[in-house]
C-alpha cells in the first residue's frame, strides 16, 4: 500500500483507460525509466489519504489523473505556462507509479475533478485520449476541414469536440476497416476512408494519431497551402524522406508533447457539457494483458478500460 507524501493524494482506483503508450512502454519504444513500471494513466480514483500540505482535495473525491504527473514549477517552461516542456517533468504510468493498480499516489496539483455525467468507465479514456486529443486540435488551431489519422481512442473523442464546434471531420484508418469508417461516420464524420487515401476535399489541418511515419508525407499531401499537420503521439516510426514540395507553401508540420492543467481545466468541462460519448470496452485489472493485444491488435472500437471492481455500480452510469 503505497503511503501519500507532502503535495499528494493516495486514491483507491476505479478504472484505468489502456493507452497506446503503455504499449510503447512495454514495447521498448520508450526508454526504460530504470526502475519496475506500473503503467496506466487514464486513471478514475477516489480520494482516500491526504498527504501533508494538499488543499481542494477531501477524502471520497473523485479524481482524474492523466499522463503528466509532476513539474518542477520553476524552470523557464513552467513560468511561462509550457510544464508539459518542464526538462524535470515526472510521467503517470512511466517514472510515477500509475493505474493498474488498487491504489495510486498522484501529485495533488495534477488530479482532475471529473464532471458527474461521465461513469468511472466512461472518464477514464477522457485523460489522455481526451486530453492529447484536446490539445492537438487546438495546435490546429481554426481548421474547419479537418483530417484524423488512425480512428482509434483519441479520434473518436476528437470527432464529437470537433463537430460540436462546427468543425468537419475526416477520419481516416487502417486500409479495408470497414468497422472503424462507418464508427467514424456514426460520430459525424463527413467522409471515412483508407489513410492511403487522398481526400475528397483539401483539409485545412491534419492530425496523426497513428504512429506511423510513412503517414507524414501523405498529410501533407492532403492539407491546403498554410495548413498544418499535427503529430499526437509519444512515438512515431520513422518518416521517410519526401520532396519538399510537400512542405512549401507555408505547410506546417509539428508536434504534440504531453499536456498542461490548462488542458485539463478546459477539455474536461467542455466535454461534460457536450456531452462527449466515449465507446469503451472493459476488463477486469486481471485482464490487463488481453486489453493491451486489443489495443495492440486495432481489434475493438473506441477505448478499453480496466475496472478494478467491475461488479461495483458506477456514478453516471
Amino acid at each position: 500500500m503505497p503511503r501519500p507524501g507532502p503535495g499528494q493524494i493516495l486514491l483507491r482506483v476505479a478504472a484505468c483507460g489502456v493507452c497506446r503508450t503503455d504499449l510503447h512502454e512495454i514495447d521498448g519504444d520508450l526508454a526504460w525509466p530504470g526502475h519496475p513500471i506500473v503503467p496506466g494513466h487514464e486513471i478514475v480514483g477516489r480520494v482516500v489519504e491526504l498527504g501533508e500540505g494538499v488543499e481542494g482535495f477531501r477524502r471520497g473525491d473523485r479524481v482524474g489523473v492523466p499522463w503528466l504527473g509532476w513539474t518542477c514549477g520553476i524552470c523557464p517552461y513552467c513560468r511561462s505556462g509550457q510544464e508539459n516542456l518542464c526538462p524535470r517533468a515526472r510521467f503517470t504510468g512511466y517514472q510515477i507509479d500509475g493505474g493498474y493498480a488498487d491504489y495510486t499516489v498522484a501529485d495533488a496539483r495534477y488530479g482532475f475533478p471529473l464532471p458527474d455525467v461521465f461513469s468511472d468507465e466512461a472518464a477514464a479514456p477522457l485523460l489522455c485520449a481526451g486530453l492529447i486529443g484536446y490539445r492537438c486540435l487546438r495546435m490546429a488551431g481554426d481548421a474547419r476541414r479537418l483530417g484524423l489519422y488512425g480512428f482509434g481512442a483519441a479520434a473518436h473523442i476528437l470527432t464529437q469536440v470537433a463537430r460540436h464546434q462546427g468543425r468537419e471531420v475526416f477520419a481516416f484508418t487502417r486500409s479495408g476497416d470497414m468497422a472503424a469508417q462507418h464508427f467514424a461516420r456514426e460520430l459525424g464524420a463527413v467522409w471515412a476512408g483508407g489513410s492511403e487515401t487522398m481526400p475528397p476535399e483539401p483539409l485545412d489541418a491534419a492530425i496523426l494519431f497513428a504512429p506511423v511515419g510513412a503517414l507524414v508525407p501523405l498529410a501533407l499531401r492532403a492539407v491546403v497551402p498554410g495548413g498544418i499537420v499535427v503529430c499526437g503521439g509519444i512515438h512515431m516510426t520513422d518518416i521517410p524522406s519526401f520532396p519538399y514540395k510537400l512542405l512549401w507553401e507555408e505547410r506546417r508540420l509539428c508536434s504534440v508533447a504531453n499536456l498542461t492543467r490548462r488542458d485539463g481545466d478546459e477539455f474536461l468541462p467542455l466535454a461534460g457539457r457536450i456531452p462527449v460519448r466515449t465507446e469503451t470496452h472493459p476488463f477486469p485489472l486481471e485482464a490487463a494483458n488481453a486489453a493491451l493485444a486489443s489495443v495492440r491488435s486495432g481489434t475493438i472500437t473506441g477505448a478499453a478500460v480496466l475496472l478494478m471492481d467491475p461488479g461495483r455500480v458506477q456514478p453516471g452510469a
